[in-house]
């Protein structure tokens, strides 16, 4: 790509600047180039999309500025022209010294005015000027992502300067901070990263809720207050996604798991990415929901409920996809019903059929949420507890699998049939039978037409 860049920009003052030379000098493969250009800005984006096979255009929030992007959305180049009538000028209104280098386009040394090259050695993101993250404060934010994603230290004076300008944050549209944030909770260091938002005063401009979760004293089953165990949920997902087998203690399931949680989602995440911000955010609501029981103990009545509604309002205020915050309120509101069914072990296999069920679309996602949730949760009686969760979430997790990989089955009978064979009205009174025939089928009880009319019948008759 740089070969078609250098031939379609040929005739003006180019650079490879910002996060792709960053990258290309740690040896990171990017897909997203920047160049800036001290000339036909325009003219360069058209050339180089005729040259690339791309589509140009205009970037209406950028002065100047245009992007091609690949037809199959494989690769994308910005180009800018050049600010402050110098190349020393544009790269000194940038925000980190990593990001404030530039390489010629024609062959030439690094340009390197504030000594990037030598803190990417040290591994360590310190800022051009306090004055960048005033211009922009989403730049507060892109300090935790960078960090978490290259794994860098923050310098301090750099930290200090994101703390005091982390108000600005709440002025930034939330499209751009959600999209610095679930790429924080995506990252390989994901725990780290939602540390770092914290340290750097950023979580109350972000997700203000997890900051009510410090201090939540909770029961004695669990070992750490509300915010200490959501880490400890976020870290467990994340050892789910890296490594089922051991998490779950069942070879057999492992390459299911890991097949689904890397199935996409939305907003560019994947299904793993969204059990992580379903582990994020599925306590969020105990702050509210605390209640002091008789006998001294302590309870949170609800919190799965009034959860499911914080968390979509949560990621709606970052304007998330319906997709994701359907799915992340799903996992809230069901994220206890495992747990409860641990009391009824053995389960048949129609009480197994009404769980999954009544969790779908997410019945297998929020399984692993609640196995991530019980190994979180090492207070009194922890190992036998988390090894009864684990024979149940197992022998659930199998069937949910199995579900999902046979797809929708056709009925055995159609309910308009099913209303004809027995002289019913369609309603409500239809769909309860037409649900007990689909229950009885999964128990292994129906498996044909005329059986499923008889277990209607029979049913009617009760009734």
């Amino acid at each position: 790509m740089i070969e078609v860049l250098r031939e379609a920009l040929g005739g003006e003052r180019a650079w490879l600047v910002g996060g792709a030379l960053r990258d290309r000098l740690l040896g990171r493969p990017t897909p997203d180039l920047d160049v800036i250009v001290d000339g036909d800005v325009r003219g360069a984006a058209r050339r180089l999309g005729r040259g690339l096979g791309g589509a140009s255009f205009e970037l209406s929030d950028q002065f100047g500025a245009w992007r091609i992007v690949a037809r199959d959305s494989g690769w994308q180049v910005d180009i800018t022209p050049l600010q402050g009538g110098s190349l020393e000028a544009d790269l000194g209104a940038r925000d980190l010294t990593v990001n404030a280098m530039a390489e010629p386009l024609s062959g030439g040394e690094l340009v390197d005015p504030h000594g990037g090259a030598r803190d990417l050695a040290e591994r360590r993101l310190r800022m051009v000027s306090p004055a960048a993250f005033a211009a922009d404060p989403l730049r507060t934010i892109r300090v935790a992502r960078l960090a978490t994603e290259l794994r860098f230290d923050v310098e301090p004076a750099t930290a200090d300067a994101v703390r005091a300008n982390a108000a600005g944050l709440a002025d930034v549209s939330p499209e751009r901070v959600f999209a610095e944030l679930r790429r924080i909770v995506a990252a390989e260091d994901a725990v780290a990263g939602v540390g770092l938002i914290e340290e750097l005063g950023l979580t109350d401009a972000v997700l203000p809720e997890l900051t009510a979760l410090r201090g939540v004293e909770q029961n004695p089953y669990h070992h750490r207050d509300v915010y200490g165990h959501t880490l400890e949920v976020l870290q467990a997902t994340i050892d789910l996604e890296r490594d089922p087998a051991s998490a779950l203690g069942d070879d057999d399931l492992a390459e299911a798991v890991q097949a689904l949680l890397a199935e996409p989602l939305a907003d560019q995440l994947t299904r793993g990415g969204g059990l992580r911000f379903g582990a994020l955010l599925h306590d969020i609501a105990k702050p509210r929901t605390r209640t002091e029981l008789p006998g001294g103990r302590i309870g949170f009545p609800h919190h799965d409920e009034q959860g499911s509604e914080m968390a979509r309002a949560a990621l709606g205020r970052l304007r998330a996809s319906e997709r994701l915050r359907a799915h992340v309120a799903a996992l809230t509101r069901h994220h206890l019903r495992l747990g409860f069914l641990v009391h009824d072990m053995p389960l048949d296999r129609r009480a197994i059929y009404r769980y999954l069920v009544a969790c779908e679309p997410v019945e297998a996602d929020v399984t692993l949420l609640s196995v991530a949730d019980r190994l979180a949760t090492r207070g009194r009686k922890a190992d036998e507890a988390i090894a009864r969760h684990l024979e149940l979430a197992r022998q659930v997790l199998a069937e949910a699998l199995a579900r999902r990989v046979a797809g929708p089955q056709p009925p055995l009978v159609r309910g308009d049939e099913l209303a004809d064979e027995l002289g019913i009205a369609r309603g409500p009174r239809l769909g309860e039978l037409l649900a007990r025939i689909a229950e009885a089928r999964f128990a292994g009880e129906v498996s044909t037409r005329d059986e499923a009319l008889a277990l209607a019948r029979a049913a009617l008759a009760e009734r």
